[in-house]
């Protein structure tokens, strides 16, 4: 896995800085074709916010899982949207389509009222819809129309993509950027030791976002060793990996990989101010070349 040191607070600056690259670079691939080939593009954000950064979405994201979550990690701003639509308003042919999806009404006013200030020639749609739904959505629009070409953010403070709502993606005519949050939340999920007989905590939430049994994720995670009871019988106790963020990352693209034949293998590290793995940006697509300017973007980082 490829690692940027000393990124400190500016790591959400980072992360769009590579999105915003490859952004201009699909928009100068695709322009060449998309009128022989009448193609129609689409770019899709699955958590695009209000555009700015406020208190309360920060308190909202510290509530996640009990607040097991540090303030630091969370002091982002949602910036995706403005640099995209950006784009055309310095003279880059955009898209055709944006759509903005955020499942708080007032943050979807509040970024449609911000981005009126940059008119573009493609139609803005501003959806209240969780994510999940908004993503099966768009699944339906490419799989009915294949004159539909996708680019799409999914930019979530933790884990609130389904690994269903991912699969529904497969074969489709669309480029992914997913951001995992493979230390600020997963690995915080997965305990320290778990009792094989009871099983993880936090179980049916690793299920949903790996698309995986809890007896699939525990051998991947853990290793097992048996402990002496009062009893004088033994329990199987399994201890966690020292490197669990790592292969947190390593199994969301081996995942991936069952719905994308190409997927970044070196995925964009994310450090907190503390110099800690907090989150893994991976791209994925059904074509080789759009993996390569991905992978190449994020190696020069």
């Amino acid at each position: 896995m490829k690692t940027k040191k000393n990124w400190g607070g500016r790591w959400t600056e980072e992360k769009l800085d590579a999105f915003e690259k490859y952004v201009k670079a699909y928009l100068t691939i695709m322009n060449v074709y998309r009128d022989p080939y009448d193609w129609k593009l689409l770019y899709f954000d699955g958590f695009a916010g209000n555009g700015s950064r406020v208190e309360e979405e920060v308190k909202d994201a510290l509530d996640l899982f009990g607040g097991a979550v540090l303030a630091d990690d969370f002091r982002v701003y949602q910036g995706a949207a403005e640099r995209v639509v950006r784009i055309e308003n310095s003279g880059t042919r955009s898209f055709d389509f944006f759509v903005f999806v955020d499942n708080n009404q007032e943050n979807c006013d509040a970024l449609k009222q911000k981005l009126s200030l940059f008119p573009t020639v493609g139609k803005k749609y501003h959806l209240n819809l969780d994510a999940n739904e908004a993503v099966r959505k768009l699944s339906g629009t490419l799989r009915n129309n294949s004159k539909y070409k996708a680019l799409a953010f999914l930019d979530p403070f933790g884990m609130q993509i389904d690994w269903a709502s991912i699969e529904t993606l497969k074969d489709l005519s669309v480029d992914l950027w997913i951001l995992v949050p493979t230390g600020v939340i997963i690995n915080r999920l997965l305990e320290r030791k778990v009792n094989r007989r009871i099983g993880l905590t936090h179980a049916e939430k690793l299920e949903s976002f790996f698309g995986l049994s809890e007896e699939v994720i525990l051998p991947f995670f853990y290793t097992a060793s048996q402990m002496p009871t009062l009893f004088g019988d033994e329990d199987t106790v399994v201890t966690k990996t020292e490197n669990a963020i790592r292969k947190i990352a390593e199994l969301y693209i081996k995942r991936l990989k069952d719905v994308f034949p190409f997927v970044t293998d070196n995925p964009l590290v994310l450090l907190n101010t503390q110099n800690v793995p907090i989150y893994h940006l991976v791209f994925a697509s059904n074509k080789k070349v759009a993996m390569k300017i991905a992978q190449d973007i994020i190696n020069k980082r």
